[in-house]
């Protein structure tokens, strides 16, 4: 017999619409931001706006973002704490451009050293940490393009833990994904917020060239820098009122430029998009006739279900479900039997499979007879 599978779209109210009317002309005198870009919402990972997000651009200090993560997630794995003290070696000689002035035979916290590569830049604290933590920095930045590949930084290659030997690589939507990573270790937040600090017993200042800590509402991070002084780059990220963004800005000409192109998008993000979670009315999921096996119908639900942005003037979303009429035993708990699609208009926002809430067995024969004799008896 033909199995049919039939299709219906559900549309309901998942949060009140809020309208916004736009000028016609409101960006006929709006900067254009004349770089690679992306706008990330960071809590479910969905890129809002980008431009020329995959292009692969040079790495520069950005590889320190990328040195903090894995030192952050060693020091969440009870590997060592920001009041471990760490011995200084031969991996800070000859090491150039924003230091602290390590030399071999220092120590210094693991607090201290966060400190110094967040908030100052600073190269010579990098090796230090990479050498500690994988006991070389050639091991070290194993783990580091390791641990991009699992983050799903497909189009970034790091050569070394600060950036500073060239070759290395990344694009705007990679350093997103990053910046989403490393947002849900609230201790780094102090890091990354701060304007202003010091070292050494007060004797090394350090300052954010991130000069937007000190003034932009909700910042929470995360680095700013250039690349031989020319192309500037810009990680921004804020949080407000439930939601967070990263704008990331790389090869910008301009470094005044990139702080204004960054708090553009931001307000792009937080003025016009909203957080929703779908879901689905009980009457949308009926259960599924089940052929052949010891209960006549399966219940089915949605593998997985994420909260999604969408623009604030949006009105309803609506679901699309695809279920067939029966299936054949036996089912087993958790197998695929449909889909469903969420979509804004015509624009599809999320897809999850859905699948059988229960194992349905294939009848036997003792099953059989047992059908038999409730029949006979009824």
């Amino acid at each position: 017999m033909k199995r049919f599978i039939f299709a219906f779209a559900a549309v309901f109210i998942l949060t009140a619409a809020v309208m916004y009317i736009f000028p016609a002309n409101c960006e006929e005198n709006e900067e254009t931001i004349d770089c690679p870009f992306v706008l990330m919402e960071t809590g479910t990972g969905i890129v809002i706006k980008e431009q020329r997000g995959n292009e692969r651009m040079p790495q520069g200090s950005l590889a320190k973002l990328m040195t903090v993560l894995i030192a952050a997630e060693e020091m969440e794995q009870g590997k060592f704490s920001v009041d471990t003290v760490i011995n200084i070696g031969d991996e800070v000689s000859g090491t150039s451009g924003a230091v602290v002035w390590l030399r071999p035979g220092d120590s210094m916290t693991a607090d201290e050293l966060l400190r110094s590569v967040i908030i100052g830049n600073a190269n010579d604290a990098a090796a230090v940490l990479a050498v500690y933590i994988g006991k070389s920095e050639k091991e070290f930045v194993r783990m580091m393009n390791a641990r991009a590949f699992e983050l799903g930084m497909r189009d970034t290659v790091y050569k070394d833990c600060s950036g500073m030997s060239g070759g290395g690589y990344t694009t705007a939507h990679d350093v997103s994904l990053l910046a989403c990573e490393l947002l849900k270790h609230e201790q780094l937040r102090k890091y990354f917020t701060s304007w202003t600090d010091t070292v050494r017993n007060g004797q090394t200042e350090l300052v954010n060239e991130n000069r937007l800590v000190r003034t932009y509402d909700g910042i929470t991070g995360l680095k700013a820098g250039s690349i031989g002084g020319r192309e500037y780059f810009l990680v921004l990220t804020a949080e407000r009122n439930g939601i967070s963004f990263a704008a990331v800005l790389l090869g910008c000409d301009d470094k005044d430029k990139r702080f204004s192109y960054g708090k553009k998008l931001l307000s792009e993000g937080f003025s016009s998009y909203k957080i929703t979670a779908p879901e689905f009315a009980a009457e949308f999921l009926r259960p599924v006739e089940v052929h052949g096996g010891i209960e006549s119908a399966v219940m089915i639900g949605a593998e997985s279900l994420k909260e999604l942005v969408v623009p604030k003037y949006s009105g309803e979303l609506s679901a699309s479900v695809l279920i067939p009429q029966y299936v054949d035993a036996p089912v087993k708990k958790g197998q695929r039997i449909g889909v469903a699609g969420f979509y804004n208009g015509d624009t599809l926002l999320f897809e999850t499979a859905l699948v059988a809430q229960q194992t349905v067995d294939k009848v036997d024969f003792v099953h059989g007879i047992g059908k038999s004799l409730d029949i006979l008896y009824k």
